[in-house]
């Protein structure tokens, strides 16, 4: 029997949208392994009988509990109804219409059937495209490198030094510019920098002044001078915009405690009780957390807009920036960011508005707000199985699937995949200083669809735990870096960059019973096929790849284990911690791939 109450689609969100200016994507949930067969039965709703198509739907994942479909249609006249035939193992066919199920087809096709009324191009949520090219670099500005020692504060502490919460050690704009080679040969296109602006601490999370870069960093004019250099590089810029909230040294706020109720900046912000005061380590005025220096503003008082709304203006006019990173997104209202974006992509319309949101973000990424967000799902999934080993390799698996099924798809080719930040335990120090398993879960980041980013100093074995030990100084003495985990990482982008089937949405996993921590899949496009397996465990395996149609067309491109490569058998001998990476043409398609393990 289909399982009725499993059945779900609604129209919009991520269950019908338009993918670009002719296609619409349209989804359907059943229950994991209850129906064999879908159809989408669809055609236009003013004239259904010249104009109707039926489209066999592609299962494109399954988790724990569903399975998920997809078709991709181009409807002639830019609108479609649609209804599901859903067919199961004994015969059984269902029929799903937006007015629920029957045994029988509709006969008055236009009455309760799902509605795609129009595919309107400005309703379209296209994220930039250079951005689905994009390899990432997170630096944190007061401790990636010092270029200009005259602009060090007061009690700066040598480089290197022993981290704390309020230490400063003199990184800055020009230690940027000076190590710009660095980023380019790792093979980084893209830098997303930690607030720059003027602030008294030395993570610049309190602004002061939105419109002066930081004097600790530099000018405003060498942080147009970085940028250009940047993109003289092919390096795009993304800028970090603290709009929830300013310092306590925001001039508008200092009038606010120095006149009370009757200062002219008193709406600026959300005061519950005068004077403003901490009790109990609770301001009487709203802030981030409760951080007292970090007064929430009120994006809704129109004078507040106004300002913020230049502030991300100028910034990109002026220095011709790439986008902004976007802190506290889902603590401001969705109005504002909607005039937000409205602004920046007047000013250049291929800025690319990343929100820091860590749960679901489905409201924030319907095209009207932020083209991504930081992908934090991700993360802990990623982490979660090869970091913290809570999961095996099914649930993982079925973990992606469930990602890849609750937003479209064009939001996973542009989420912002990370693995660790400023704000986290650095990835090194999450695998347990287990380099070979750190490497596991890089080679899955670059692997998937979606925009990858690496917190600097990953890619020389830095490590750390939570702030400050997470914020530690870059090291730049050759002698003290991991070199051998520095070319890994840019053999791994090297790949990724090379070839658009590591960038796409083509992915299957394959399953290997008796091994929980052996994960293998396949990533593909119309041009190359890759398998990758991932012995995320420490004992040593060997899996054997079995295909009539193997021909020896597979090769290794990136594998640390010995690979044997025979007409019909592939058998790779992966040791504890070990990966292998194979890759074939497409034109030789594998649909009959057999594993098995010894």
């Amino acid at each position: 029997m289909i399982e009725l109450e499993a059945v779900y689609h609604r129209s919009g969100l991520n269950w019908s949208y338009a993918y670009n200016e002719s296609t619409v994507h349209i989804r359907l949930r059943t229950k994991r392994g209850n129906v064999t067969q879908v159809r989408l039965e669809c055609g236009d709703k003013y004239n259904w009988d010249k104009y109707n198509e039926s489209i066999a739907m592609e299962r494109f994942g399954s988790d724990g509990l569903f399975d998920y479909w997809q078709a991709a249609i181009s409807p002639r006249f830019r609108r479609v109804v649609y209804y599901f035939a859903l067919y199961g193992e004994v015969g059984e066919t269902v029929y799903f219409l937006e007015k629920g199920f029957f045994d029988t087809p509709p006969t008055i096709i236009y009455e309760g059937l799902f509605d795609f009324p129009y595919l309107s191009p400005e309703d379209v949520h296209s994220p930039p495209e250079w951005v689905k090219e994009a390899v990432f670099y997170q630096i944190f500005p007061e401790r990636f490198a010092k270029g200009d020692p005259s602009l060090d504060p007061e009690g700066t502490l040598e480089w290197g030094g022993e981290p704390s919460p309020t230490h400063f050690f003199g990184g800055d704009l020009q230690g940027v510019l000076d190590h710009l080679d660095h980023l380019v040969e790792l093979g980084i296109n893209a830098v997303y920098f930690n607030p720059l602006f003027a602030a008294t601490t030395n993570h610049k999370y309190d602004t002061r002044d939105y419109m002066l870069v930081d004097p600790h960093f530099g000018t405003n004019e060498k942080l147009k001078e970085l940028v250009d250099a940047c993109h003289d590089r092919g390096i795009r810029v993304l800028l970090d915009g603290v709009f929830n909230h300013c310092g306590h040294m925001f001039p508008p706020f200092i009038d606010v405690q120095q006149n009370g109720p009757a200062s002219r900046y008193a709406s600026w912000f959300h005061i519950q009780e005068w004077p403003l005061k901490v009790e109990n380590g609770t301001p009487s005025y709203a802030t981030f957390g409760f951080e007292p220096i970090m007064p929430k503003l009120n994006t809704g008082n129109e004078e507040v807009k106004a300002y913020l709304l230049e502030v991300g203006r100028y910034w990109v006019s002026e220095l011709g920036l790439d986008g902004w990173r976007l802190d506290v997104a889902n603590e401001v209202d969705h109005a504002f960011w909607r005039e937000f974006r409205r602004e920046i992509k007047k000013a250049n319309p291929d800025a690319y508005l990343l929100g820091e949101i860590m749960h679901d973000a489905m409201l924030w990424l319907q095209g009207d707000q932020f083209d991504a967000v930081m992908n934090y799902p991700f993360t802990n999934i990623v982490l979660d199985f090869f970091a913290r080993r809570h999961i095996d390799a099914t649930r993982f698996a079925q973990s992606i699937n469930t990602q890849l099924a609750s937003f479209p798809q064009q939001v996973t080719e542009a989420a912002f995949n990370l693995l660790d930040s400023h704000d986290t335990v650095r990835l090194l120090t999450l695998c347990g200083g287990n380099k070979q398993l750190m490497k596991l879960a890089v080679i899955f980041q670059l692997t998937f669809q979606g925009t990858p980013c690496f917190y600097y100093g990953d890619e020389i074995g830095l490590d750390g735990e939570h702030d400050p030990y997470n914020r530690k100084c870059m090291e730049w003495n050759p002698a003290k870096q991991d070199r051998e985990l520095l070319e890994f990482f840019r053999r791994l982008i090297a790949l990724r960059k090379a070839h658009p089937a590591l960038r796409g949405s083509g992915l299957r996993f394959l399953t290997i019973s008796g091994l929980p921590q052996l994960l293998v899949y396949e990533r593909y496009d119309e041009k190359d096929r890759f398998l990758l397996l991932l012995n995320n465990d420490e004992s040593a395996c060997t899996v054997t790849v079995q295909s009539s149609g193997l021909n020896g067309l597979w090769q290794d491109v990136g594998s640390d284990t010995v690979i044997r490569i025979a007409e019909s058998t592939i058998e790779v001998a992966l040791p504890g911690f070990g990966y292998a990476i194979l890759q074939a043409s497409a034109d030789h398609l594998i649909e009959d791939i057999r594993l098995s393990v010894s």
